[in-house]
């Protein structure tokens, strides 16, 4: 298998339906919310091929620029490009297109996670919980 390196891509397509919309005024369009969420899908795509089976991602940072309204109905496509890889840091640069224009753009960070140590501190942290 080739290393995780600049330039790899997820994009994932995705028809606007009424749960991932708001309203505003008169017109149901896509929310922010769900635009991380696609984006996130799409980065989370990316790094899918080059995981091992006790491996995950967690995301950690996203700076985002909505820009444009969408409509329900529409398809959106997220393309999340790796820009910078750091040991287990992994960074993407963002675009989010509509049927008619560029929706959507910015910078998107996770973290590559053993899923068994995660889980570990997390039982850890429940455990404090009560």
């Amino acid at each position: 298998m080739t290393e995780l390196a600049p330039g790899t891509e997820g994009v994932l397509v995705r028809t606007v339906e009424t749960q991932h919309t708001t309203r505003r005024g008169r017109f149901d369009i896509f929310s922010t919310p769900n635009l991380v969420l696609l984006l996130e899908e799409a980065a989370i795509e990316a790094l899918a091929p080059y995981l091992r089976d006790d491996q995950a991602s967690v995301g950690t940072k996203v700076e985002l620029a909505h820009t444009a309204a969408t409509l329900l109905g529409q398809t959106v496509t997220a393309t999340a490009t790796v820009t910078e890889v750091d040991r287990r840091r992994v960074v993407f640069s963002i675009k989010v297109v509509d049927d008619v224009e560029e929706i959507g753009s910015g910078t998107h960070e996770r973290f590559i996670i053993d899923v068994p140590g995660f889980e570990d501190r997390l039982a850890q942290k429940s455990s404090r919980l009560g």
